[in-house]
């Protein structure tokens, strides 16, 4: 299931998005990242490299005829949550290609067992039933809602508009129903870290995301037959399918 997440996970641009029931009014101050944002982050991130940006994204483009600013707040926004869902991607990648998964049954009848026995994590995709895969689907949508709505749901400015790349607003909040956990820090943990903490925490996280999704590119790769320094050691089973592919069997109706 981490693999669909890392193939269909994508930064869209600002959506209608979701009405929530209570809207409070906007507190979160508006600050709009600039190419020196940029450039002091990179040195942040990794003062060997510091700012690299060959393709000149967020300098001489501006997406959706908007500004340079809004476009710099939607490559951040792209490059945090693609780099969220590479690290579950990875972890849960290398775990099934191990065999790894529940002892319950996904639908009655049809036991994850089975579905892992099917072969590496592309093999396991193609073997789930359609309305697993529709499921899977649905949720990830409801997410990318969530996360476009955030102004309608808690009144936080979009990404693009001056509001903070990464933020994802309460499900508690944005559910029509009692929601027991939020999908970011859902025990709390870092509620009472200092600001210096979170600060620390958020570089650690875009410098892990980054590693996440070149490892996880790797892994996709190497089960097509590439040659991937350090990923071919891994047990990773060959795919004879097509990850772009994602109802190759059918669409289930």
């Amino acid at each position: 299931m981490a693999l669909l997440l890392s193939s269909f996970t994508a930064g869209f641009a600002p959506q209608a998005g979701i009405v929530a029931h209570q809207v409070p009014a906007a507190a979160s101050s508006i600050k709009m990242e600039t190419v020196k944002d940029l450039e002091k982050l990179a040195d942040e991130l990794n003062p060997i490299v510091g700012y690299w940006n060959p393709l000149k994204l967020g300098e001489e483009y501006a997406f959706w005829d908007g500004t340079t600013e809004g476009t710099i707040g939607w490559l951040r926004q792209a490059e945090i949550k693609h780099g969220r869902v590479a690290m579950f991607g990875f972890v849960g990648f290398v775990a099934q290609s191990s065999g790894a998964c529940w002892p319950w049954d996904i639908t009655p009848g049809v036991p994850f067992s089975s579905i892992a026995a099917a072969g590496g994590p592309g093999d396991q995709w193609d073997a789930l039933p359609a309305n697993a895969k529709w499921q899977i689907l649905t949720f990830i949508a409801f997410l990318e809602l969530v996360g476009e709505a955030s102004n309608k749901v808690d009144g936080t400015p979009h990404y693009m508009r001056g509001g903070k790349p990464g933020y994802f607003p309460s499900l508690k909040k944005a559910s029509p129903h009692p929601v027991p956990f939020d999908y970011f820090d859902p025990f709390g943990l870092s509620a009472k870290a200092t600001p210096e903490k979170k600060a620390k925490g958020l570089l650690i996280e875009l410098n892990n995301g980054r590693l996440a999704q070149i490892g996880l590119l790797g892994c996709l790769a190497s089960t097509k037959g590439c040659i991937v320094p350090g990923i071919d050691s891994l047990p990773l089973a060959p795919y004879a399918g097509e990850y772009m592919k994602p109802f190759e069997n059918g669409f289930g109706f």
